[in-house]
């Protein structure tokens, strides 16, 4: 994965958006949309592009682009860096892989304890019965 390539591939516009900021929001376009083409990105090899359209399947649109929004700031260019942000956690999340699991048996000392407090659980019942006489 190349960051700079990646950076240089992304498509921004500008949107007008809801929320905060008055009759503001009805003349300046604050929120920012984001898409980037996966399929046809140079900053990703092949393999790359296979995992992330597994892992991204449901954010990704038929023609594999990736659309983000950001309409939490009230200025454009903080819309913009905070989207950029998103997206690369987005692709380095998505193309880290997940440590596999070995299985493992449970110690001997593991469990003698499990069978020692199960064995004092059940005295501790058994002594609130009532007495046999």
């Amino acid at each position: 994965m190349n960051k700079d390539i990646l950076l240089s591939e992304l498509n921004y516009k500008a949107v007008r958006s809801s929320g905060a900021g008055g009759q503001n929001v009805n003349k300046v376009s604050s929120k920012v949309v984001l898409s980037f083409d996966l399929e046809n990105s140079n900053g990703l090899n092949e393999n790359e592009k296979n995992y992330l359209k597994e892992k991204l399947a449901s954010r990704l649109t038929q023609d594999f682009i990736l659309i983000l929004n950001c309409d939490e700031d009230r200025s454009q260019v903080k819309n913009k860096s905070i989207v950029t942000k998103r997206f690369i956690g987005i692709i380095e999340k998505g193309l880290t892989k997940p440590k596999i699991r070995r299985a493992t048996k449970a110690t001997r000392a593991s469990k003698e304890r499990r069978l020692k407090t199960k064995k004092t659980i059940s005295i501790t019942k058994q002594n609130r019965k009532k007495p046999d006489l």
